[in-house]
């Protein structure tokens, strides 16, 4: 599914963000990505979601050498990608569940089932009864919510989430990451990017940890 194989990333001519990264996610794998702050995991995401593109080294996705991916072809790609982003992208001027429609609307579902699957799943992530508000109305938990339940309608091949349970209480957060984890059993490759042990613990699946823009190890055996 994803393979990084000696990547280096710098951006103009500062120094390296990521050096030498060596891994590989297989389908249906859920791995957690941590390190402290300005260690990278948001740069090494970047790569991932197909918003940059590697200084150096071979950066494999589905099967294709990234390198050699035509642009008009990126954007294909990038929807089997579900991305979850820190600061949550939603559109201010459409409700919670036209947010979580958009990708099913873009991909040409029919409002039957978009009303059925985003109703289901905005009241599964607790917004039920939020579907007609706008994002400036939510609150942060709630924006994250809406964020998260927009990234995984499509159920994509693989799921990036860039500390998503970062402004929720854990409560909330456990309930996100069983949805997470429901996804990865179904066959989604997830991969989460969080600064919570206690989440990290709980779920004890594998952990590609960075030090300084250096993958360090797997803390639990992940596949490298």
């Amino acid at each position: 599914m994803v393979r990084f194989q000696n990547v280096g990333l710098h951006y103009g001519e500062g120094r390296d963000v990521l050096s030498d990264i060596t891994f590989a996610l297989g389908p249906g794998t859920f791995h957690f990505l941590t390190g402290p702050s300005g260690a990278g995991k948001t740069s090494l995401l970047r790569l991932m979601y197909l918003a940059q593109r590697p200084s150096c080294g071979k950066v494999t996705m589905f099967e294709r050498d990234i390198a050699n991916v035509p642009r008009d072809e990126l954007p294909a790609l990038r929807r089997r990608i579900g991305v979850v982003f820190q600061d949550f992208r939603l559109l201010e001027h459409l409700t919670a569940f036209d947010n979580v429609a958009l990708p099913l609307r873009v991909a040409g579902v029919d409002e039957a089932r978009i009303k059925t699957h985003v109703e289901e799943l905005l009241t599964w992530v607790g917004l039920g009864g939020h579907l007609e508000d706008r994002p400036v109305t939510l609150s942060g938990g709630q924006q994250q919510r809406v964020a998260i339940a927009r990234a995984v309608i499509t159920r994509p091949r693989l799921l990036l989430a860039d500390e998503p349970t970062g402004n929720v209480d854990d409560e909330i957060a456990v309930r996100l990451l069983h949805l997470f984890d429901e996804l990865h059993k179904i066959g989604t490759t997830v991969v989460v990017a969080t600064h919570n042990p206690s989440i990290v613990a709980r779920f004890a699946y594998p952990t590609l940890h960075l030090e300084d823009g250096r993958l360090t190890g797997d803390r639990r055996g992940a596949a490298a």
